[in-house]
């Protein structure tokens, strides 16, 4: 058995000691005893080498973390020890050589413990600080706080990993770029209380992100969309009105349809206008005939949820006004399930801090024409309410559900082994988020499930890519966000993702905007690949 010694106070060694550990884009063992590669992101854009920051180019930036030498048999490797009980201990450095053409970057750690207790059963927490020092401007103008990233540890010590910190910062070419890492032993995620080993901080410069097509952006507030494929043909619906408000008698839903990908788009309709009441779209899916169906929320004297049904996305047809025993804030996207019919999950509360908060599903065996509602939770805590959830159904009696959360750190993941008649929540790792609804795609011949949603306050549209058995019985698995467009920062003015497949192809709709006047867009991008799903924390897929 090999014997290794705990970190030492390390003196300033070669950087080639560190360097040797990297092999194009994968980062090898920190020690001999093997890999873990966690949380790599899909890549679709142009991304220029990476540029390293070793432990001997980073120094104390708050705290008193040590550089120490981690050691084991012949191997010699200088890491950054960060505590795991000791809060506000972080490292940084400075990059340069950022290339003309580079509009973002991708932020990545390598981390390693030689501490015999590590196993995969406990976790650790990290989160980056970004800023760039741009002439004529204060080095603190484009400062950025990353969100926590968590991640669990691997089956045991000597085993280093790859952690995706920031997967899209976006930066001035050729000016000074500071990166700042932090580890969070004060938050919850934080289990693991013995200190780890910060090896390299990988830097990837990134090109330019594709771009949306607009589906609508006449003066108003266009927004909330929801996007269905009927057959080839791309139908997007939407809401209108003067202001980030749902009640409003001016608000109204519209539909527009397109067969080329959304690079045009037919004249607008009108699905729902309603006097004296305000309609926001807030559910779509198809029927089992292949009819869409549109679920509209009607706010004014009281409260209802009216589901629409189109078979060319011009013209709509009322199918029901369900009288429901608790009035949904939102009745969210229909599925089917096997022995059960049309499925669809709803949430309801106020929003306050009081344990008010519930969610369930509904489920119909006619089409939608009548419908069943079954509370699931009740009596919940805002940071324990689910809401916006999206979900599909796997096979087998499962559904994996991923929903909203209102004031938490990460999204909600809830699942079911036995078509809904159980189910389980549990908090995931996609913190990288700000009331940012999911949207899930199912791809059955692949079987990958992407997961999009909209970062707000940041306007970055983001995908994880998974398969599913990975993460269902392991929510903190889910691996790190591809960033596949922007849109606008302003934190209430965009967001809300709706996605939707036509053959080898997803389209994503948002909104984005500034109010009084915000556009309904939709991305299209290329399904993801097998090769985009990558490795679950022990290295077991």
């Amino acid at each position: 058995m090999k014997s290794f010694t705990a970190f030492q106070r390390a003196p300033i060694v070669p950087l080639i000691l560190v360097l040797s550990i990297l092999s194009g884009d994968q980062l090898a063992s920190a020690v001999d005893q093997g890999s873990t590669t966690v949380k790599q992101p899909i890549t679709s854009q142009r991304a220029a080498s990476p540029l390293y920051l070793t432990a001997n180019d980073l120094s104390i930036a708050t705290g008193k973390p040590s550089l120490v030498m981690m050691s084991s048999g012949s191997t010699h490797i200088p890491v950054w020890s960060l505590s795991g009980g000791t809060v506000r201990q972080s490292v940084a450095g400075i990059v340069n050589g950022l290339p003309d053409d580079c509009v973002a970057v991708q932020v990545e750690i390598v981390v390693t413990s030689t501490d015999p207790g590590t196993n995969k059963d406990l976790e650790d927490v990290y989160r980056v600080h970004l800023s760039q020092m741009v002439q004529d401007a204060p080095f603190t103008e484009r400062y950025a706080l990353g969100k926590p990233v968590r991640t669990p540890l691997p089956a045991g010590p000597l085993h280093s990993r790859t952690i995706v910190l920031e997967s899209y910062y976006e930066v001035v070419p050729n000016a000074p770029l500071t990166v700042r890492i932090q580890r969070e032993p004060g938050l919850p995620g934080d289990t693991f209380t013995r200190p780890t080993g910060l090896a390299v901080v990988k830097v990837t410069p990134l090109s330019s992100l594709a771009e949306a097509h607009t589906v609508q952006d006449v003066s108003g507030y266009n927004s909330w969309p929801m996007t269905q494929a009927i057959g080839d043909k791309l139908v997007c619906t939407y809401s209108r009105g003067s202001a980030h408000s749902i009640g409003e008698d001016a608000r109204a839903v519209y539909a527009r349809t397109s067969t080329d990908g959304g690079k045009t788009w037919t004249a607008e309709t009108v699905v729902a206008n309603t006097p004296g009441y305000g309609e926001v779209t807030v559910g779509k899916g198809l029927d089992s005939t292949g009819a869409m169906l549109l679920w509209v929320r009607r706010v004014g004297k009281e409260r209802n949820h009216d589901l629409y049904r189109t078979t060319d996305g011009v013209t709509f047809t009322l199918v029901a006004t369900p009288k429901l025993a608790v009035q949904p804030m939102q009745i969210t996207d229909v599925f089917a399930v096997p022995d059960v019919g049309l499925m669809a999950l709803w949430f309801a509360g106020n929003y306050s801090d009081k344990a008010v908060h519930s969610w369930g599903m509904m489920t119909s065996h006619d089409d939608g024409a009548t419908w069943t509602q079954t509370p699931i939770e009740s009596g919940l805590m805002k940071a324990d309410w689910p809401t916006e959830p999206s979900a599909v159904y796997l096979g087998d009696g499962k559904i994996l559900a991923v929903a909203r959360t209102e004031n938490g750190p990460a999204q909600f993941q809830v699942v079911s082994t036995d078509n809904g008649a159980t189910w389980t929540r549990q908090q995931t790792n996609i913190g990288d988020i700000y009331a940012s609804t999911p949207s899930l795609i199912l791809d059955t011949e692949t079987g990958l499930l992407s997961n999009y949603y909209y970062e707000r306050a940041r306007g970055i549209l983001r995908r994880r890519v998974v398969h599913p058995d990975v993460v269902f019985d392991h929510p903190l698995d889910w691996p790190a966000s591809q960033a596949v467009t922007t849109g606008s920062p302003l934190a209430w003015d965009s967001g809300n993702a709706n996605a939707t497949m036509i053959g080898d192809t997803h389209y994503v709709s948002y909104y984005s905007g500034k109010a009084p006047d915000t556009a309904v867009m939709v991305l299209e991008l290329p399904e993801p690949t097998d090769k985009d799903a990558r490795p679950t924390p022990d290295g077991s897929k």
